[in-house]
């Protein structure tokens, strides 16, 4: 089901809702790579589904299309003339996350971020320590300051269980934010 919701800047947030059947008390917000949509999301969610979740498919703002699903966010932002950065695309995961929380009230909510959108999932879970029940960060990195920050500072304020991978000769680029994940339920590959 596509579904859309409010961001800053008055655009319109599109996202792609793998309901289960069951009803189910944990959801996965799945946010996407640089240059990508919610489309990257397509056959992961079925999968994700069939092992019992929930799953909520997003546009931010920063990105285009794949999997032949155009990233209408990313439309929307340029439309308006808004910022299409990496960090621009922040309050796209936080409506993301209010709108799940406000309309679903889910027991658990678990984030999965990929390229910059795996680095700006540990602000989102730094900001709502209490409503955030996992981490799965795919290539993090430090590829921006959020509000003069690194990304391994709001690492250090997660407490929620964390796994992070990514290819071998990428870990160089997330070492220090997994070093500062005071969590001891942590593990990468």
């Amino acid at each position: 089901t596509e579904l859309t919701f409010q961001s800053e800047g008055g655009i319109e947030v599109t996202a792609d809702y793998y309901e289960l059947a069951d009803s189910s008390d944990t959801f996965i917000l799945l946010f996407h790579q640089a240059g990508y949509s919610r489309g990257e999301y397509k056959g992961t969610a079925h999968t994700l589904n069939d092992l019992g979740f929930n799953c909520f498919a997003v546009d931010q703002r920063s990105g285009k299309e794949v999997n032949g699903v155009q990233n209408e966010t990313f439309l929307q932002a340029q439309e308006k003339g808004l910022g299409t950065e990496y960090p621009d695309a922040y309050p796209d995961l936080k409506a993301a996350f209010e709108f799940v929380k406000e309309n679903y009230n889910p027991e658990k909510i678990i984030l999965v971020g990929s390229s910059y959108s795996a680095s700006l999932v540990f602000i989102l879970a730094s900001e709502y320590p209490d409503d955030i029940s996992g981490i799965a960060s795919f290539s993090p990195g430090e590829y921006f300051m959020y509000k003069g920050k690194k990304i391994e500072s709001y690492a250090s304020e997660v407490n929620c269980p964390v796994f992070i991978t990514s290819a071998k000769d990428e870990f160089d680029s997330w070492e220090a934010i997994y070093n500062a994940i005071p969590s001891e339920e942590k593990s990468y590959f």
